[in-house]
């Protein structure tokens, strides 16, 4: 409008009046040949302006691109993403989270100091899990034939020599004894949520998303005789679903794996962990009662719809809305619900949704989330996976790794180019990074006709690493650069730019591991952990970011996850400009 009408050209004024009938004072007068030159040239910009954007829009990202778009044009630029999603943790209460009420933090801050200097609440283990309890119990361990071996009896001598008269905190849950022989954490390993075949079935106490009242100790304890001793449970087994008590669940402790372990404790190792198990989820049920009664339940229960129940919906959110443009997103621990979910989320319609040949038994499996708008999925070969184990056994030694850990595919997109892509968690001290990350390089040099790869992964790298113990990042840095590759990080990233930050809190089995409020960094998860590889010959970085928000934010110095966001790792995420034709 405002060329139109400065040269004289019909304006929206002149649209309900000839000149002629116009007053003199607007009239348009004709231009004067400086004013066509610089009319033409004027519009032969604008024109062009045009044509560049036409081109541009062509070249767009994963919103506007269209598979005969990216045939046509190419894309000069990837953009990429790498998130470790996090199994679902059974505990809601197990890792400190960043939550907007004040309730929680003084929750968590009154059961630490409960734990770490109870005074005059370290009663005797009997105050709380009484002997008239002991004797309902030893009842019925014996209907359940416990005693046939005489397991429950003995259960009964180290019931009053050595268990009733302990310190509930010094001399239970601070004692490493029996941390060292699972006598606590081994039933609650098996039995805290069990995963059935009518959705998950939770044991009465604290440390799950159990939906009854424990609003006191008496309560509970119904609830939890009846859970163990008569409750069956449908499970599924290779495609058929049995039906089995829940005290059949619960495992034997083999003394040849944790040797703290006596002979004798081990021959009545079931009686024996039933026992501390109900002694340990009745000294948690009073902690929380002491220090929060009218609160814990209702916090409990909003963040189990947040971290647990709603988990998945809430992962698929940041995905669907801030990730939506992504050509390629990395996925690591991420269950089989998830996955069967994500491939039928009309949200999410715009990928591919890769998973290996085989998932995991621990249901912790790489994924990889391919845009149809760059890639053609028909192309999608999962061999490279299979490629990768072999050159793992081939380099020899014992790599800490597992079926569904890795998932690596060979994909074209609309112009042909080969891509070699992959996912990858490494295990909790990152022993199997650089192994399996060399076995990628070596899958990737052999590959005929050449692939592009990018590759990401949460490494567990460590910003101080022991030695033998744990991956330090600068080590694995130098191991890919000797891979010919670099990362969106740079050939040497910053040990102290971190992707995680947790810490666990006083409610749970491993006390030793616990933080306090005031410990968070110094005992926490505080890591950079999170990759994206590639090959500078291919790419170069244009910008990089993470986001432990959802909202492609990173806020330093706070803990998570949070009720908005779910994982303990952040999203990474990278734009990645194409240095090939």
């Amino acid at each position: 409008h405002h060329l139109t009408s400065m040269y004289g050209k019909t304006s929206s004024l002149s649209r309900t009046a000839s000149p002629s009938r116009m007053s003199p004072a607007i009239r348009p007068s004709m231009p004067s040949d400086d004013q066509s030159r610089q009319l033409k040239y004027v519009a032969g910009g604008f024109g062009f302006m045009i044509v560049l954007w036409v081109m541009l829009s062509g070249l767009g990202g994963g919103r506007t691109m269209t598979p005969e778009r990216y045939k046509k044009y190419g894309k000069p630029e990837l953009t990429v993403a790498s998130w470790n999603i996090a199994a679902i943790n059974n505990n809601p209460f197990e890792y400190w989270i960043t939550h907007n009420d004040a309730a929680y933090n003084k929750l968590m801050t009154d059961v630490q100091n409960f734990i770490d200097a109870p005074g005059t609440k370290d009663v005797p283990v009997n105050t709380v899990f009484t002997d008239t309890m002991f004797a309902e119990l030893a009842t019925d361990m014996r209907k359940l034939g416990w005693d046939d071996a005489g397991g429950v009896a003995a259960t009964e001598v180290l019931w009053k020599k050595e268990f009733r008269d302990r310190k509930i905190i010094a001399e239970f849950m601070k004692d490493g004894t029996l941390g060292d022989k699972r006598l606590a954490s081994m039933p609650d390993r098996t039995t805290n949520t069990i995963l059935t075949a009518d959705g998950p079935v939770y044991r009465p106490t604290v440390i799950n998303c159990y939906g009854g009242d424990l609003g006191s100790t008496r309560a509970w304890w119904e609830q939890w005789r009846r859970f163990i001793f008569t409750q069956n449970v449908r499970l599924n087994n290779k495609g058929t679903v049995e039906e089995k008590p829940v005290s059949s669940l619960l495992i034997p402790i083999k003394r040849s794996k944790y040797p703290a372990l006596t002979e004798a404790e081990e021959k009545i190792s079931i009686p024996l962990q039933t026992m501390a198990g109900a002694i340990f989820d009745a000294i948690l049920v009073h902690i929380v009662n002491t220090v929060s009664p009218a609160k814990w339940q209702g916090l409990r229960t909003e963040m189990c719809e947040a971290l647990n129940l709603k988990k998945t919906e809430h992962t698929l959110g940041i995905i669907a809305t801030t990730y939506a443009d992504s050509d390629i997103v990395f996925l690591q621990e991420v269950a089989k619900e998830f996955i069967e979910t994500a491939k039928n989320e009309p949200r999410l319609s715009q990928f591919e949704v890769v998973v290996p040949k085989e998932l995991g038994k621990r249901d912790q499996n790489s994924v990889l989330l391919l845009n149809h708008n760059v890639f053609d999925s028909t192309t999608v070969d999962v061999a490279p996976t299979d490629a990768v184990w072999d050159a793992l056994k081939g380099a020899g030694g014992k790599v800490p790794a597992a079926t569904g850990d890795i998932v690596a595919v060979s994909v074209a997109d609309h112009r042909g180019v080969l891509h070699l892509l992959a996912s990858f968690h490494g295990d909790t001290n990152g022993l199997a990074t650089i192994p399996v990350m060399r076995a990628v390089a070596e899958v990737h040099r052999k590959l005929s006709p050449p692939h592009s790869l990018v590759f990401g992964l949460d490494a567990n790298t460590y910003e101080r690493a022991t030695p033998g113990k744990t991956q330090d990042v600068l080590e694995f840095a130098e191991a890919y650069r000797r891979e010919q590759y670099t990362s969106v990080w740079g050939d040497i990233p910053d040990p102290k730019n971190h992707t995680t930050f947790n810490a666990r809190t006083f409610l749970q089995p491993q006390l030793n591991k616990a933080a306090r409020k005031d410990e968070l960094v110094a005992k926490g998860d505080v890591n950079p952990k999170d990759f994206i590889l590639f090959s500078p010959s291919e790419y170069s970085v244009k910008r990089t970011w993470k986001d432990n928000t959802g909202k492609r934010e990173y806020v330093e110095g706070m803990v998570f996850p949070t009720l908005d966001f779910p994982s303990d790792h952040g999203v990474l995420s990278s734009t990645l400009t194409k240095t090939n034709k």
